[in-house]
């Protein structure tokens, strides 16, 4: 294993029903758009950037949980908020190929208001609103 990128403890967010011990694993539907099958499987040292991460996954269907996670392999920062969008790495956010094993059930995160639940479902149709745009044209 490379060198710790952060120590954690680490966190991830979802709507299934999860046992210490399991395994998540990429290769599943993606918490914000559900057609789109992951390749990596995502996580975060911040309890409370699982739990939004939870709450979307639940605008789906289910209950939001928040699970500590052991990584089992290398993980690198995530791209998609990393120097993209903000230098470094602020939101301690990862990904990995390899899978993560549930330590146990996290339920002291903040909840999301009924005002924010909102803005994300609106922003997630406009997502797939975008992408049938694309698939039409």
């Amino acid at each position: 294993m490379a060198a710790a990128l952060d120590e954690g403890p680490f966190f991830h967010g979802t709507r299934a029903e999860l046992e210490p011990g399991d395994l998540l694993t990429a290769g599943f539907a993606s918490n914000y758009r559900p057609e789109v099958t992951m390749n990596h499987i995502y996580f975060t040292a911040l309890p409370d950037a699982a739990g939004l991460a939870a709450e979307v996954a639940a605008l789906n269907g289910g209950q939001p949980h928040v699970y500590e996670v052991e990584p089992l392999g290398d993980f690198v920062d995530d791209p998609n908020v990393t120097d993209k969008k903000f230098p470094g790495n602020p939101t301690r956010s990862f990904r990995s190929t390899e899978p993560l094993r549930i330590v146990r059930e996290v339920t002291d995160w903040k909840r999301l208001s009924e005002q924010d639940l909102q803005m994300w479902r609106e922003r997630l149709a406009a997502i797939r609103e975008d992408d049938d745009k694309e698939i039409i044209n």
